[in-house]
């Protein structure tokens, strides 16, 4: 995809009179030198693997090879189940979306078949946000597609100007990117306006920005596993935010940029070296 700039993409949308997903989908027809059918199938397939993914990762006997992780999907997500509900205070539909969403982090680090959305450390937010929600309130693959071109678009922009690894910009470029995509995408496939789907990605990525990536022993487990949870949450704000009407200040392009920066000024033991942040402490050191 080439949209570099979501201002260049709410642009052309606007002058073309289409949906910002129809614009991401001519473009990627023009440079694959394909058709719809191929983009959207892919995109299909996208989904069925992350179905599978958010089934395989709730097993309760999953474990990762190291032991470290594994079960906690389970756990969460059966808390959400009716004789369990006393037992969280939060609604149902949230507590299944941080479950979904620890589930395919689990499977990853279980070295199980994931959708890089954008990266494999951040792979749980964007399935477990969206389809949970699509599963709440009936909302067709279709629908879901053209979600999954707006994230992709705005994993673009974030390509294009900051970075998608934790080595070069901190988890704040992972779990971040994530949490950035799925606020944008969630309020697309909630009616939210052109504009707003900007300012839920922007509400979400300044929300992470500074984050650090310091995994413990080196392994994309702890603290990945559970901050895909915490980034599902900070996408489910950002897109309540906008759809509420809410706008942030500094362009979503603008927060990208800054995002870069940012990533560029963190110490090297704060970008997955293990050297630093929780990597350091002394039961991770044990570990």
């Amino acid at each position: 995809m080439a949209y570099t700039l979501f201002s260049t993409l709410l642009d052309d949308a606007k002058r073309e009179g289409c949906t910002l997903a129809e614009c991401v989908q001519n473009r990627e027809i023009l440079e694959t030198d394909t058709c719809v059918m191929d983009v959207r199938v892919r995109m299909l397939e996208a989904l069925d693997i992350m179905r599978e993914t958010v089934a395989e990762g709730a097993r309760p006997e999953l474990r990762s090879r190291s032991g470290l992780t594994g079960g906690m999907a389970a756990q969460v997500l059966q808390a959400a189940t009716p004789e369990n509900r006393a037992g969280t205070f939060l609604s149902p539909l949230f507590t299944k979306i941080l479950g979904a969403s620890i589930a395919t982090a689990e499977l990853n680090a279980a070295m199980g078949r994931i959708v890089a959305a954008p990266t494999a450390g951040a792979s749980g937010v964007l399935p477990g946000v969206l389809l949970t929600i699509a599963d709440e309130y009936l909302i067709d693959n279709e629908a879901l597609v053209d979600a999954l071109l707006v994230a992709g678009a705005l994993g673009t922009c974030l390509a294009a100007h900051s970075t998608l690894s934790g080595a070069a910009g901190g988890c704040q470029a992972e779990i971040g990117a994530a949490a950035a995509m799925t606020a944008g995408a969630l309020v697309y496939l909630l009616g939210g306006s052109n504009e707003a789907v900007g300012h839920g990605a922007a509400f979400a990525l300044q929300g992470q920005l500074g984050l650090i990536c310091d995994p413990v022993a080196g392994l994309v487990e702890i603290p990945c596993v559970a901050r895909n949870a915490t980034g599902a949450a900070v996408a489910l704000t950002g897109a309540q935010l906008a759809l509420a009407g809410a706008e942030f200040p500094i362009p979503f392009d603008e927060i990208v940029v800054a995002a870069a920066s940012v990533g560029a000024s963190l110490p090297l033991s704060l970008r997955e070296t293990a050297q630093g942040g929780l990597a350091q402490t002394p039961t991770a050191r044990k570990i």
